[in-house]
């Protein structure tokens, strides 16, 4: 079964950076006193809602991740990864009209490590072979995107 990555307080006004310190101001978290840095740096999110893609890409940003790019449907991820090498996707499970399930399967093949976010958190009607994805629920804050994206990083989307 998949691991699921709810938001503690989705509510919080307050950010954190990826050291625990609180701050008003958004920016980019500085390497932490203790050494601990992300081994990611380049990502891909597949998210047909701008307002949520752009909220994505800023808490990465705030948890480390030096690249991130966005892209709003499956065309553009497909020739995305065609082009670029990225260290892991954020696959939002409806787009609309499809599922990210076909283009997760691409990633698979390709050796990408990838993780999906979804506004549900039952997994039941995911296809039998992606039941064991991670999956970061919206909405979500940035201890629950640091603990996914941490989650990607101990063992690929097809160990976990």
């Amino acid at each position: 079964m998949a691991k699921v990555i709810h938001s503690i307080r989705a509510d919080d006004w307050r950010r954190r950076d990826r050291c625990g310190t609180f701050y008003g101001e958004r920016r980019p978290a500085p390497l932490c006193k203790d050494g601990v840095d992300m081994t990611f740096q380049r990502v891909l999110i597949l998210e047909d809602n701008l307002i949520i893609a752009m909220e994505a890409e800023e808490i990465l940003r705030l948890v480390g991740i030096q690249q991130v790019e966005i892209a709003s449907n499956l065309e553009q991820a497909v020739n995305a990864v065609h082009s670029e090498h990225y260290d892991f996707a954020m696959l939002d499970v409806n787009l609309g009209e499809s599922t990210s399930f076909g283009f997760a399967r691409l990633l698979m093949e390709r050796g990408i490590s990838f993780g999906f976010v979804s506004g549900y958190s039952d997994t039941l009607d995911f296809p039998a072979d992606l039941r064991h994805v991670p999956l970061l629920n919206k909405p979500f804050d940035e201890q629950a995107m640091r603990l996914f994206v941490e989650t990607l990083a101990g063992g690929s989307s097809l160990a976990v």
